[in-house]
């Protein structure tokens, strides 16, 4: 399977070691990832309606993973949403999951997991 069947991935995620172990994983893999420090930025990007799956930090400086997704969904944006990270409250667990997100798992997130929930995601 080529890197364009695999799709494109965003990963949004404030911390630069994260962000760069996130893109490695992913590219492991043979997907094509674009990665952005901010919900902002990656909004900013115009390119966010054609990503075959987000993989988003809940906790972001500005505004959060969640309103990220709810932003989205208002746009009828639906990519699936992979959430990562280290606040995984049941309460955000719930919203995350009620509001359409593909998975929510928690920091520091093990490389198996990971692409077996953008993979998961991406067959929806």
């Amino acid at each position: 399977m080529s890197e364009t069947e695999l799709g494109n991935i965003a990963i949004i995620d404030d911390d630069p070691m994260v962000r760069v172990g996130l893109v490695d994983c992913m590219e492991s893999a043979g997907y094509t990832v674009e990665a952005f420090g901010s919900a902002e930025e990656f909004l900013a990007s115009n390119g966010f309606r054609d990503k075959a799956c987000l993989i988003v930090d809940i906790q972001l400086p500005g505004l959060s993973g969640l309103e990220l997704q709810g932003r989205l969904v208002a746009v009828g944006n639906h990519a699936p949403i992979v959430f990562v990270t280290a606040h995984g409250t049941d309460r955000n667990r719930e919203r995350a999951l009620r509001a359409g997100a593909a998975a929510l798992l928690s920091k520091p997130v093990r490389r198996e997991d990971l692409l077996e929930a953008v993979r998961a995601a991406t067959r929806q």
